[in-house]
């Protein structure tokens, strides 16, 4: 009995801290958010082609699918939220192999596809964490991982430098994309086992990928001033 209370003062500690540290980076980097803002508008690249167009759709069904997640609304529910996970992420893949064919790469897109790519899987992480599918430390390291990531961008924005997503973080991205759909689908028998093997692949790839993107902009902690 008193186990049980203390594994439960622990989670609501964990998922405290967790939606904390979203709203403290909400709120605090309204500032940093604007001299992003700032900077691709000088560029003058910040025109609304079909990449970006796609990129600020998958912001838009974001809210959607945190609704069918955690909402009461129809019996089919999970269905509704997965059908918009798999359009959004499918959305991710094709805006940026329009912007390489079509030769629409823009900072514009440099900026706003990782940030709808972070948008949309820790919303879909927060979701899974509240319905006790994902466990809660992985889901802070994840979402650690990004805020550390994007420190590093504004930091290289405000020194006119944009820095793209690389193969690694692509990879990261992709697995967490699977894990969100399996465990969102939460088909059970051998599908249990596959995502469980797909949370800790994707957890193996965030660290990696949050290794490497260090390694290979490290310069940009020297431009602080």
């Amino acid at each position: 009995m008193g186990q049980g209370r203390n594994r439960c003062k622990t989670d609501v500690c964990i998922r405290t801290c967790v939606y904390g540290i979203c709203k403290s980076a909400t709120y605090g980097s309204q500032n940093d958010v604007s001299r992003i803002i700032h900077y691709i508008s000088k560029t003058g690249e910040n025109k609304m082609n079909v990449p970006n167009t796609l990129t600020v759709l998958r912001v838009i069904m974001i809210p959607f699918f945190v609704l069918f997640m955690l909402g009461d609304i129809t019996s089919v529910d999970k269905y509704i939220a997965l059908g918009i996970f798999i359009a959004a992420s499918l959305t991710d893949t094709l805006d940026g192999y329009l912007a390489r064919k079509n030769n629409q790469v823009t900072n514009f897109g440099k900026f706003m596809d990782p940030l709808a790519d972070k948008l949309l899987v820790c919303a879909a992480m927060i979701c899974l964490m509240d319905l006790d599918r994902l466990p809660s430390w992985i889901v802070i390291i994840i979402i650690s991982r990004e805020f550390i990531i994007s420190g590093f961008r504004l930091i290289a924005a405000d020194n006119g430098i944009v820095i793209a997503a690389s193969w690694w973080g692509k990879a990261k991205t992709i697995s967490q994309m699977i894990m969100i759909i399996l465990l969102v689908a939460d088909f059970g028998g051998v599908f249990d086992m596959i995502s469980q093997v797909m949370i800790y692949l994707a957890l193996v790839l965030t660290v990696v990928s949050l290794v490497d993107y260090i390694a290979k902009n490290k310069q940009v902690l020297k431009m602080q001033n």
